[in-house]
């Protein structure tokens, strides 16, 4: 496989410094380092809160923290300190047509605010990503429970509220926070101005939710939606259970996917019936959506009478779109990773060698890779002598001072 010259990469010779800590504005810097950018992440000493999160190697060491730290250089800072907060507005200030940009989610500090940063260069970019919009705290979490999607998910026999397993606003921030970063990186090359740039996560996740319209139907309307268990909401999907008790998730977008369905599971002529019987047209997706239950419970005979393997060779040759439900562990060893070059091996110091997936978008036939995350505070010393210009014996007396860790 070919592998990018690194001077070919989007984003080379853009450097970013980082402070951050969790999902978004570490995802947002592994964003911009697979892309090419030269990322910079500043700890305190012994690590940002999220240093130990799990999942952890049976040795203790964070999965979590190196998968979103691979490819960026890592210096530790006795960040309570002035000298140390120094060193902070000067490695984000430093000149340089690809410097002068920093992404936190630990904002709300003066001596790294964007008016601070601005006086010392004026065509600074920071972007500070918040949990709502006034300024208060808030997690991916906390964030969804006040929106509305809990109420709506998990089983339609369950009372309560169902919390979706992974944080989708987290991620959509972190990818906001990047796509941001680089438009006003443009901007910044047009006009020479520098941006200060605010994200919330509560601002990502209402947004999401009015462009799908889950928030204009209400005022529209007035009304929301309510939950539909597995079953995809305004056309035809839903589970199935085969007769070895396997799942499968199937979903009939269109006509064809419609059509094909009913002739795998023998169908066509109930479901005929069924259409003129009820005064429907199953060739809109609306009157699947309606008459849901009752062509699930049509289709459920098949499924129910066939073993996971031959369900699955019987979709394979239709239109449907189909998967069988797998965990975690039956995706890493069913090959798929090895044959999809999005990933590579990565042998991550403490962590060991596992399949790495790059920027899911590939360039001219290539996906941009990065190396292993750093250990902390492993690039300090380089970091201050290549950016700062710092001598050895400057950076000796910040390490003997408690300033510079690693």
């Amino acid at each position: 496989m070919t592998r990018p010259n690194p001077a070919s990469r989007p984003l080379n010779g853009l450097r970013v410094v980082e402070i951050s800590s969790f999902v978004a504005s570490p995802l947002c810097g592994l964003t911009l380092a697979q892309l090419g950018a030269e990322v910079i992440r500043i700890d305190p000493l012994g690590g940002a809160a999220d240093i130990d999160r799990w999942p952890l190697t049976e040795t203790g060491e964070s999965i979590y923290w190196t998968g979103l730290n691979r490819g960026k250089r890592s210096v530790a800072l006795d960040l309570r300190g002035e000298a140390g907060q120094e060193i902070v507005r000067r490695l984000v200030t430093a000149p340089g047509h690809g410097g002068g940009i920093l992404v936190t989610n630990a904002g709300g500090r003066r001596w790294m605010s964007h008016d601070t940063l601005a006086a010392a260069r004026a065509d600074v970019i920071t972007l500070e990503l918040l949990g709502r919009h006034d300024g208060r705290p808030a997690v991916d979490y906390t964030v969804n429970a006040a929106l509305g999607f809990p109420q709506i998910t998990g089983p339609l026999d369950h009372a309560g509220v169902v919390n979706h397993v992974l944080p989708a606003w987290d991620v959509a921030a972190g990818l906001h926070a990047a796509l941001a970063v680089i438009a006003a990186v443009h901007r910044r090359a047009a006009t020479g101005a520098g941006a200060r740039i605010v994200l919330p996560l509560e601002d990502v996740a209402l947004a999401t939710a009015g462009a799908l319209g889950y928030l204009t139907e209400v005022q529209v309307n007035g009304s929301g939606r309510t939950g539909t268990g597995n079953s995809v909401y305004g056309t035809y999907g839903t589970d199935f259970t085969t007769a070895d008790g396997a799942r499968f998730m199937v979903v009939a977008l269109t006509t064809r996917h419609f059509r094909d369905l009913t002739a795998v599971t023998g169908t066509e002529q109930p479901v005929t019936a069924l259409e003129s019987a009820l005064g429907a047209d199953f060739g809109r997706e609306s009157d699947r959506y309606e008459h849901r239950d009752v062509l699930t419970a049509l289709f459920a005979r098949w499924f129910r009478a066939h073993d996971a393997d031959e369900v699955a060779r019987a979709l394979a040759a239709t239109s449907v779109l189909h998967e069988r439900y797998r965990t975690f562990e039956q995706t890493v060893r069913s090959g798929d990773l090895e044959a999809n070059p999005l990933f590579s091996p990565l042998t991550q110091p403490r962590i060991g060698e596992y399949l790495a997936a790059a920027e899911p978008a590939s360039f001219d036939g290539s996906h941009l890779r990065t190396g292993p995350a750093a250990t902390l505070g492993a690039d300090g010393r380089a970091v201050l002598r290549e950016v700062l210009s710092m001598d050895d014996d400057e950076i000796t007396a910040l390490a003997e001072a408690g300033v510079l860790g690693g």
